[in-house]
């Protein structure tokens, strides 16, 4: 083992000592490879370049351009038949790799694979997600932030046909590859040989290690790992390098602390990385976002990719041909000093023949062009995407209707993969209804990295295995940013990896830091008649429910508070948990319903009043737009804000409070 080798030095950052040690590689050699349940553990293979015919999918996805993406079941099979509907019809040699749907039922799904007449697998569409069928486990299925997903590969030499008995179907995807004769794939089999036992035990065990080092699933077999360590201190305008190789190998793990070293919403951190003397970096990448920061916080922990335990961690292979370099780099007018710790886990086994680069490329539109989705990447050459990430922000509070965009893949010049919505490529559904897309999400390839309606944000991560997106000549990956005709502007921000065989086509030029930082929005909605905590109402004497009624000739929706007698401390109240982007004063206002049972509202903090009382009664019910109830200094992050029914107009037959929205807008 070789100890203390310096790291080149940057002046003037402050570099630590380069420790190296070297660890044994567990993996053991397979005896053959063929496309399938290998590719779920087999990380080391991950650069290597597909063989397959083609990557395309089926889907539910509107025909017509419009919306319908399994709203309806109008195009939510490939066929009807007299018992039900047919949802794939698949020539091969070919695998199916993922399954998806966020509306599982309990109507019978089936496989028949090579035109046989009885189905191989029969099993209750969900619980083919819920772990209880053999062919089926977890954590190779599962379920979360309202999707539904399978990723156990299905083989089928001639042809697979997958249908439901049932005469409606929703929303669903399945992704699929061809490949072409003799690479020895095998229809799957209901009771699998001992060695396939072994290949899908080894792809469990894996799958159930997000957040841990997984490196000896990336080293190639036979190799032995070693450790670089790094400790910098990184000031503006300065660059610190973590790792600097000048002979053949592959990086099999990268691990950078503190994650709070990171964080914050400059993007002025850039990770880069440089293969084989080549000028210009793999990667440029806002360091954070590298590690599937949203909007400036750590919000990831996949298998490949995230951050566990305040390590940021990355555990994609890069193999290289003669020399690496990683390094980061801070803009001019950072702020703070920055001190890291890094390890760099590489194995001295350089780039194969059939082996890509691995690349990542930011992009971020702010705005979107309207008529016009937004683009992960578009290159030449040969190569694989392995992995999205995606932050999305709509430009007013409480719209984050821009999600129900699709996702497009053109592959070759051909469209063969055609999503549904932007949180169904997530492997998500229903963003936007309680208990399903509202919170942060982590699962082994894919999840939620937040859900805040009133900042408009939303945001999702798929890394991809078996069902990598490989293309021989060119590929687009796209999504929407509207439910149609991409109308809605938005501040997109999306993140690709891929490996490719020669360095991409599109542009890989990283935008200024003034062009890349987090926009907070200053004007916040909170819908309080939809989903805005509450923590605690009125003790007693009161009920509080939900209501739509027309308003002068609109559609109101409105929280409803209702009073009468006393509460047990005096007047009655609601208090709501609004969260805000950023420290600050703020106006504080609200949309609310005036009528002849309403009460004099007004805001209230540690039991004094701040704003002015608000007489919400009137002869007949009628809309009380921007009423203002007070200006105080709000924190970042949950604020609470209690409202108090502290009397009524003479007039007024009650003490009622309707209220449609909480508007916070920053004056300071």
């Amino acid at each position: 083992m070789r100890r203390g080798l310096p790291l080149r030095p940057v002046h003037p950052a402050v570099i630590g000592i380069l420790a190296l040690w070297a660890a044994p590689v567990a993996l053991a050699v397979e005896d053959s490879w063929v496309p399938g349940i290998q590719e779920l553990y087999r990380l080391d293979r991950l650069p290597t370049f597909r063989e397959s015919i083609q990557v395309a999918s089926v889907s539910s996805y509107d025909r017509t351009g419009g919306n319908n993406d399994g709203f309806g079941g109008q195009y939510s099979y490939v066929r009807q038949e007299k018992d039900g509907l047919v949802l794939a019809d698949l020539k091969g040699p070919g695998v199916i790799y993922r399954l998806w749907t966020p509306t599982p039922t309990d109507d019978v799904l089936e496989f028949y694979f090579d035109g046989e007449e009885q189905p191989r697998i029969q099993v209750k569409f969900r619980e083919l997600f819920l772990g209880r069928h053999p062919a089926f486990p977890r954590p190779l299925v599962g379920f979360g932030a309202g999707g539904f997903y399978s990723y156990v590969p299905l083989a089928y030499e001639t042809s697979c046909r997958v249908f439901i008995r049932a005469q409606r179907m929703q929303f669903y995807q399945i992704n699929h590859a061809t490949y072409p004769q003799g690479m020895g794939i095998r229809s799957f089999q209901a009771e699998p040989t001992g060695e396939q036992k072994r290949h899908l035990l080894k792809a469990r065990e894996l799958w159930g290690l997000s957040g841990k080092d997984i490196s000896a699933y990336v080293a190639p077999a036979g190799g032995r790992i070693e450790v670089a360590a790094a400790k910098a201190t990184l000031r503006a305008a300065n660059a610190a390098t973590l790792f600097d190789r000048q002979e053949p190998g592959r990086i099999v793990g990268l691990r950078l602390w503190p994650a709070d070293a990171l964080a914050g919403k400059q993007r002025g951190i850039v990770l880069r990385a440089y293969w084989d003397g080549h000028a210009q970096p793999a990667f440029a990448v806002p360091a954070g976002d590298f590690f599937g920061y949203a909007w400036g916080e750590p919000a990831m922990k996949s298998l490949l990719v995230g951050t566990a335990d305040g390590v940021n961690y990355c555990y994609f292979p890069m193999p290289f041909d003669r020399s690496a370099r990683i390094e980061l780099y801070a803009e001019p007018g950072l702020d703070r000093e920055v001190s890291v710790q890094a390890e760099v886990l590489f194995v001295p086994v350089g780039r194969q023949k059939n082996e890509g680069r691995f690349y990542a490329l930011w992009r971020r539109e702010n705005p979107t062009t309207a008529g016009e989705p937004f683009t992960f990447i578009e290159t030449g050459g040969r190569g694989h995407l392995v992995g999205f990430i995606q932050q999305s922000q709509g430009l007013e509070s409480g719209n984050t209707y821009f999600f129900e965009g699709d996702d497009q893949t053109t592959i070759d010049g051909e469209l063969t993969i055609h999503g549904t919505g932007s949180e169904d490529f997530y492997n998500g559904g229903w963003y936007d209804v309680a208990g399903r897309w509202e919170s942060r999400r982590s699962f082994p390839l894919s999840g939620c990295l937040g859900y805040q309606k009133h900042l408009g944000r939303t945001g999702g991560y798929r890394l991809l295995l078996g069902d990598a997106y490989a293309y021989r000549r060119s590929i687009r990956q796209t999504i929407e940013h509207a439910p149609t005709e991409n109308k809605l502007l938005n501040d997109y921000c999306g993140l690709t990896f891929l490996y490719s065989q020669d360095r991409p086509t599109g542009a890989f030029t990283l935008p200024e830091v003034a062009q890349r930082r987090v926009v907070d929005l200053k004007r916040i909605v909170f819908a309080a008649w939809w989903n805005v905590p509450i923590p605690a109402f009125s003790y007693r004497n009161a009920t509080l429910t939900k209501g739509r009624e027309r308003i002068d000739g609109q559609d109101v929706s409105f929280l409803s508070l209702q009073s009468h007698g006393d509460d047990t401390f005096g007047h009655h109240f609601i208090s709501f948990t609004c969260e805000l982007p950023a420290a600050g004063v703020y106006r504080v206002s609200v949309d609310a319903i005036q009528g002849p049972v309403q009460g004099r509202v007004q805001l209230f903090r540690d039991e004094a009043p701040v704003g002015p009382e608000v007489d919400l009664y009137a002869e007949k019910r009628q809309r009380a737009l921007g009423q203002d109830v007070g200006t105080l200094e709000l924190a970042e992050g949950p604020n609470p804000l209690l409202f108090k029914i502290v009397g009524k107009n003479e007039l007024s037959q009650g003490q009622g409070l309707d209220l449609t929205n909480i508007i916070c807008e920053r004056v300071e």
